[in-house]
């Protein structure tokens, strides 16, 4: 098992963009670990990753000293399914440790990011829980 982290999720779904940029920063957030599966796509500008930094959710989060990664591998492959949840789980359950490889390299306190705001309709809990279980972590879940 890894030496004990914390780090923490939070979800931007409407949030003004200086309120999210905030509660990070509140928080001592140094990189955010983006595990939208088409982040290109958000329905918010300034959430959207554009083709160049100096636009967009990287842009946003420069400007506050805040780093950007994205992880597609994370992203809800299952999220038109009705009972996404369990197969998100499952595929965790199979992979999670394959999948979650490139985020047990990130300097902390790292944050997982997603589009939606509460813990509990994300999959993004599904992936803490994980890091929770399999590697000693912790997590608070900014909400």
């Amino acid at each position: 098992m890894d030496e004990p982290r914390a780090f923490f999720t939070i979800g931007y779904g409407g949030r003004p963009p200086e309120e999210f940029v905030g509660l990070l920063s509140a928080h001592g957030v140094k990189l955010v670990a983006d595990v939208r599966i088409r982040p290109e796509r958000a329905s918010m500008g300034a959430y959207t990753r554009a083709r160049t930094p100096d636009k967009g959710i990287e842009k946003l989060l420069s400007d506050r000293g805040i780093g950007y990664r994205s992880f597609l591998e994370l992203g809800n492959l299952f999220l038109d399914r009705g009972d996404w949840q369990a197969d998100y789980r499952e595929l965790m359950d199979r992979a999670g440790d394959l999948l979650v490889a490139r985020l047990i390299e990130l300097p902390g306190p790292f944050c997982l990011l997603c589009a939606e705001r509460r813990v509990a309709d994300c999959h993004r809990r599904v992936i803490a829980d994980h890091l929770v279980k399999h590697r000693g972590w912790t997590v608070e879940h900014i909400e």
